[in-house]
C-alpha cells in the first residue's frame, strides 16, 4: 500500500478509492459520480464517474461539459459548499458560466470574530472590523503565494478591548485572494437567489435517488473505471429514456429518435 500513489488499495475493486463522508476520519470505497441535470425537464445533460474522493475538483468541468451539450452560450451551475474552489470558478470568467456555490463554512470553535464580521469597502480597498477601525493591505503579498494579500492594522490592536473576541495573535490578520472580487460577485448573485440551494437539490438529487433505487444495495456490478463508466453511461441513457417518455409519450418520442 506504500508503493501506491494514492496510498491506496482495493482488493475488491482495483480502481475503487476512498470517497469522503460527513463523518470525520471516515470514508466509503467506491466511485464519484459527477451529473448535471438540466433544472426545467430534469434530464442529465452531462456525466462523470472518477475515482477522486471529493469533488473540489469537479466543478469546472461538468459545467462545460453541461454547456457543450446543451448548447446554451449562457448557463447558470448550481453547486453544493462542497464544490467550493476559487480557482474554478475563475475559470468560468468569460466562457459563458455563472457559478452559483456558497463558500465552504468551518466550524469557530474558538468562538474568535470570523471573517465574516469583517466588512470589505472596495472603493477603499480596506476592511473594516467590529470595533470599526480600518485593516488595510500591506505592501507585499506573502503566505507563500504571489495572489494573497495580508490585511492588518498596526496599532489599533494592541489596545482594543475586543481582542480577546478576535485573535490570539499580536495582530489579527484577514487574508484576501487576489481574484476575490469574482468570489464576492458569485456571492452577490447568491444573495439574489435565496431558493438556489433548493432549487439544486430537487433538481440534482432527485436523479441520484432514482437511480440508486434502480441498481439495488450492490449499486455497480462491474469493475474497473472503465467498465464502471460504461455501466453508469447505460444507467443515465435509461434514465432520460424514461423520463423523455414521460414528456413527450413513446410515440413522439420514436417520431423524433427517426427525425
Amino acid at each position: 500500500m506504500q508503493d501506491a500513489p494514492d496510498r491506496q488499495v482495493s482488493l475488491t475493486a482495483p480502481d475503487a478509492r476512498s470517497m469522503a463522508t460527513s463523518g470525520r476520519g471516515t470514508g466509503m470505497v467506491g466511485y464519484n459520480v459527477q451529473t448535471a441535470v438540466d433544472a426545467e425537464h430534469h434530464l442529465i445533460v452531462a456525466h462523470e464517474l472518477t475515482n477522486v474522493g471529493q469533488d473540489r475538483t469537479q466543478l469546472e468541468p461538468m459545467a462545460l461539459k453541461a454547456q457543450e451539450a446543451t448548447g446554451c452560450e449562457a448557463l447558470t451551475a448550481l453547486a453544493d459548499s462542497g464544490y467550493f474552489n476559487g480557482e474554478q470558478v475563475l475559470a468560468f470568467e468569460g466562457t459563458g458560466v455563472l457559478s452559483c456555490i456558497p463558500k465552504t463554512l468551518w466550524p469557530n470553535e474558538r468562538g474568535f470574530f470570523t471573517r465574516h464580521d469583517f466588512t470589505y469597502d472596495a472603493e477603499n480597498d480596506h476592511y473594516t472590523c467590529p470595533a470599526g477601525e480600518k485593516l488595510t493591505r500591506g505592501s507585499m503579498r506573502s503566505d507563500r503565494k504571489d495572489d494573497i494579500d495580508h490585511y492588518r492594522h498596526l496599532t489599533a490592536c494592541f489596545t482594543c478591548s475586543l481582542k480577546p473576541k478576535c485573535t490570539p495573535d499580536k495582530l489579527k490578520r484577514l487574508k484576501r485572494w487576489r481574484y476575490e472580487h469574482v468570489l464576492d460577485r458569485m456571492q452577490a448573485r447568491l444573495d439574489h437567489m435565496p431558493n438556489a440551494m433548493g432549487v439544486r437539490r430537487q433538481t440534482v438529487e432527485h436523479p441520484f435517488g432514482t437511480l440508486k433505487s434502480w441498481m439495488g444495495s450492490t449499486h455497480f456490478l462491474t469493475r474497473t473505471l472503465e467498465k464502471v463508466r460504461t455501466e453508469m453511461s447505460f444507467h443515465v441513457l435509461a434514465y432520460n429514456m424514461k423520463r423523455m417518455i414521460q414528456i413527450f409519450g413513446v410515440g413522439p418520442l420514436l417520431e423524433a429518435i427517426r427525425a
